[in-house]
């Protein structure tokens, strides 16, 4: 999820990049770890990295940033001062408040009907209520299109897979889902993701099973 966050920022800002995939076997918790996730990231040892030149970066939010600064145009942080605090704001609210409900309904797909993936659940939907008022004027959650809607969209797609996609509820939110989804950056990194897991017999969310 976060290494696609990466890619399809890099697509969006029109940068070439080469995409080198972590060997990965469900089972193995990623063992060997590929030599450059160990050399850039030695303490986490986990996917995205970012080489580039002579800098060398882990964390998708901090790529996020670097991005940013190196290829400015187009823009993926609103103008103002105030603006992109609050941007900033709900990318990290997307990975660290909205994706550990996700978290924890891991392992709970035969139980879904549990306190603890019922509670994750209503975390979710809180989440999405939530998104749902601020797309009341707006397209996209911090105005302009922008990291956040990235972020947020890629978590989403986790949450559909395991029990938690949004509903009815949140007809603003489910357009807003359909535009960045339909967005060409978007469909070059998800839709290979979701024909992998689709060819290993993975869940794949309904909406883009198209």
């Amino acid at each position: 999820m976060f290494g696609a966050k990466v890619e399809i920022a890099a697509r969006e800002k029109g940068v070439p990049f080469e995409l080198v995939m972590v060997p990965f076997i469900e089972g193995d918790f990623y063992e060997p770890k590929h030599p450059e996730v160990l050399r850039v990231n030695p303490v986490k040892q986990q996917v995205p990295v970012l080489v580039d030149d002579e800098v060398s970066l882990f964390d998708s939010t901090q790529i996020f940033e670097y991005l940013e600064d190196r290829y400015p145009s187009p823009a993926l942080w609103p103008e103002g001062i105030a603006e992109r605090a609050r941007a900033r704001q709900l990318e990290q609210k997307s990975d660290e408040v909205f994706f550990p409900n996700v978290i924890k309904l891991f392992g709970l797909q035969e139980a879904m009907q549990s306190a603890p993936a019922i509670a994750a659940c209503a975390g979710c939907a809180r989440f999405y209520e939530e998104m749902e008022s601020l797309l009341a004027t707006r397209e996209y959650l911090a105005g302009p299109y922008s990291f956040a809607d990235i972020a947020f969209y890629m978590a989403c797609i986790f949450a559909d897979r395991k029990g938690a996609g949004m509903t009815d509820a949140t007809p603003r939110l489910l357009a807003w889902r359909t535009r960045v989804g339909d967005r060409p950056a978007v469909r070059a990194s998800v839709h290979p993701m979701m024909r992998f897991l689709a060819s290993q017999g993975r869940g794949v969310p309904s909406f883009l099973q198209r």
